[in-house]
């Protein structure tokens, strides 16, 4: 039986020490030194041997066995160095090779132009105003001049959520908010940038989701000429010095008087071109002199202050900026369209 000790102990480690994975390595532990593997067989028979040679042999068993032990935690430590070393290979990187590029990001066109906006405001005494997107039927249509009753609801296409609850159609709630939160303080001066709802089909001109800025100014003596003057220096720095505007009559229910204004065609200089149907103007926003029941609505009196107001989509002041001529292109993310204005 020493003979066959001394044979499996050689057997065992020559396989160890031929095993290059660690799936064989551990295989052939299991079947050298595992609960039923070849040494435990050999010392289940060792009750059988003659009492004399007893000792001799058990002494001999737990000999080989921690001798093999040690040849599979040096191979182990072996396999593993190896591996380690194989992966190191693999993954060395070479660092005279050059860079990939990263293209920094860059804000949303339109993003941009509403900071421009409300740049050019803030620099005329101006402060941002913002209110939710969920909005009372009260803040965005009764508190504005426009019943329940009134056909001018007729013109927005409104994503009601309840009879009293909507998605806003328009930021002019905030100037509502505004007056109110400021009340008694004169003058109001504020701007509302802020993302609007209505249920329009998309198309090259409308979307069901747009931006707006729309400007509020109330104080004592406030008048039409100061309407027209604020909004030629917007239109100057916005599309360039020789910009000049026009004035048309409109009607919107929140102001009186009302108007469109047109600025001067960014193409053609007021010349006459495709852009401007050939009549050298493009409309830009609506405006007009704040009606005296939503002056009193936002808890002034009407007999005391006067104001204006101005709403304009910040799509169609890209638009015009940058000659594009459909709004959904504005939502496709697509890269090469919108790093054009990085």
């Amino acid at each position: 039986m020493e003979e066959q000790i001394l044979l499996l102990k050689q057997e065992a480690i020559n396989a160890f020490s031929a095993a290059t994975k660690m799936e064989e390595l551990e295989s052939l532990k299991a079947k050298y030194l595992g609960r039923k593997g070849q040494l435990n067989s050999l010392l289940k028979r060792l009750p059988t041997m003659p009492q004399e040679v007893r000792p001799t042999l058990g002494k001999l068993l737990n000999q080989v066995k921690s001798d093999l032990e040690n040849v599979f935690e040096e191979q182990t430590a072996r396999l593993r160095r190896a591996e380690l070393q194989a992966k190191l290979e693999s993954e060395k990187i070479d660092i005279t090779m050059p860079g990939l590029p990263f293209d920094a990001g860059n804000r949303h066109v339109l993003t941009a132009i509403t900071q421009e906006i409300i740049d050019i405001f803030s620099g005329m005494g101006f402060e941002i105003a913002e209110g939710p997107e969920v909005e009372t039927d009260q803040n965005n249509f009764v508190a504005l001049n426009i019943p329940k009753d009134h056909p001018a609801r007729d013109m927005q296409q409104t994503f009601y959520i309840t009879s009293e609850i909507l998605l806003r159609t328009h930021t002019s709630p905030v100037q509502i908010r505004g007056m109110r939160a400021r009340y008694p303080r004169l003058p109001v001066r504020l701007i509302a940038p802020g993302t609007v709802y209505r249920r329009d089909q998309a198309d090259a001109r409308h979307s069901p989701i747009f931006h707006q800025v729309e400007g509020l100014a109330i104080g004592e003596g406030v008048r039409f000429s100061d309407l027209k003057g604020t909004l030629l220096v917007f239109a100057r720095r916005m599309f360039g010095p020789d910009t000049v505007i026009r004035m048309r009559p409109s009607y919107f229910p929140f102001t009186e008087p009302s108007a469109e204004v047109d600025v001067s065609c960014t193409v053609c200089k007021g010349k006459g071109c495709r852009t401007c149907g050939g009549s050298g103007w493009l409309e830009i926003l609506g405006s007009g002199m704040v009606h005296p029941s939503v002056i009193r609505n936002g808890g002034y009196d009407p007999e005391r202050v006067t104001g204006f107001a101005f709403g304009m989509g910040v799509e169609r002041i890209a638009m015009l900026k940058y000659g594009i001529d459909d709004l959904r292109l504005f939502l496709l993310n697509d890269i090469r369209f919108l790093s054009q204005f990085h």
